[in-house]
């Protein structure tokens, strides 16, 4: 009786389009324009290759933050420090220079804030100023009343003290659903892909939070409430620019340690170049409507907390961009080649490559 013998293992090679491209093809791909280039998704922008790079990049990106946090210190709204609010009718000829320079003078004190809001005839210019007395009040009030009589009176001038416990309990409950957002997305991307990548992304989301809050920092743009919800909304649009760059790294790696084509690392860069066009689409289309709220917030309506909210919005969503594509995915391939498969897999692909060139 013969025994047959079970068909011999073979290296099976990946031909699909996307990721069996030769040398040469990578070669040619590289002399093409550069608008080409990023438009196929190829592989000719090394990103991967790179990654030191961008580690030191990103690093001295975030030392910038940490220290401008440490040092220079943030702007506090009054929301978060307390103080007083005066509110009067938007009158011609009263405008928000006119009136911080009266109040300047009345009190010897500089107004944190003076913005208008509302529209029409509801119209009213409001200033944020440190808590005042009611002596204080009275003053500024009388100040007003006399600088732009008879457009208004004192009656007209009204104000209100802000406690600065709002913006603290505010600040509480966002680090709380901050706490439960991490958890639940880290234990998403474990499930959906596998740890490596639910790291990469938890060290991806906590580089925006720190460079969105250095970049208020460097600037001085005033933390209010509105700032720190806003926190939360530009991690989702990290964590789903993220996952579209993983998801394409998980379908041009499946089968790749079965391979000797390329390795790892090459199979993620390309698929980071294959998604760089949809990063830049998805960030331009969510930039426009945010720079169309700040427009309308800040020349239309005068509304203070739709322009904190567009403010953050559109710090976050740069940077969750920069981040997604210049730290997630080198780290993921850092952490990857951690691995004893991945690397054994890489040093026999560049062997196998040696031995071709000889």
């Amino acid at each position: 009786m013969t025994h047959e013998q079970p068909p011999a293992q073979t290296e099976t090679l990946d031909t699909s389009p996307t990721t069996d491209w030769s040398d040469d093809d990578y070669r040619a791909d590289k002399k093409r324009g550069f608008f080409s280039r990023l438009y196929s998704g190829t592989g000719a922008f090394d990103i991967i290759g790179k990654r030191r790079q961008w580690y030191i990049v990103s690093g001295l990106i975030l030392l910038i933050c940490i220290l401008s946090m440490v040092f220079r210190g943030f702007t506090f709204g009054i929301d978060f420090e307390g103080g007083t609010q005066i509110s009067l009718p938007n009158k011609a000829p009263l405008t928000t220079s006119s009136v911080e320079e009266v109040v300047t003078d009345a009190l010897d004190i500089a107004p944190q804030q003076v913005q208008t809001a509302g529209t029409g005839a509801a119209s009213t210019i409001q200033v944020r100023i440190e808590h005042l007395d009611q002596a204080q009040t009275v003053q500024v009030s009388e100040a007003l009343a006399d600088a732009f009589a008879p457009a208004i009176g004192v009656a007209d001038v009204s104000s209100s003290d802000v406690s600065s416990t709002w913006g603290a309990e505010i600040t509480r409950k966002m680090v709380i659903a901050l706490i439960v957002f991490l958890v639940i997305v880290f234990v998403y991307i474990a499930v959906r892909f596998d740890r490596e990548m639910s790291v990469a992304s938890m060290a991806s989301l906590f580089f925006d939070l720190v460079v969105t809050a250095g970049i208020y920092s460097l600037v001085g743009f005033e933390v209010t409430p509105a700032m720190v919800i806003g926190l939360l909304t530009i991690l989702g649009f990290s964590v789903y620019d993220t996952v579209v760059v993983f998801d394409k790294v998980e379908e041009n790696t499946r089968g790749v340690l079965a391979t000797r084509r390329r390795t790892y690392a090459e199979q993620t860069n390309l698929a980071v170049n294959q998604t760089f066009m949809r990063s830049i689409n998805t960030t331009v289309i969510s930039v426009l409507p945010i720079i169309a709220l700040m427009v309308i917030a800040v020349w239309m309506l005068g509304v203070g907390t739709l322009k904190d909210l567009a403010l953050v919005q559109l710090v976050g969503v740069m940077v969750g961009t920069f981040s997604s594509i210049y730290l997630a995915s080198p780290l993921l391939v850092t952490l990857k080649e951690r691995r004893k498969d991945i690397s054994d897999h890489t040093r026999k692909v560049l062997a196998r490559r040696e031995r071709s060139a000889a």
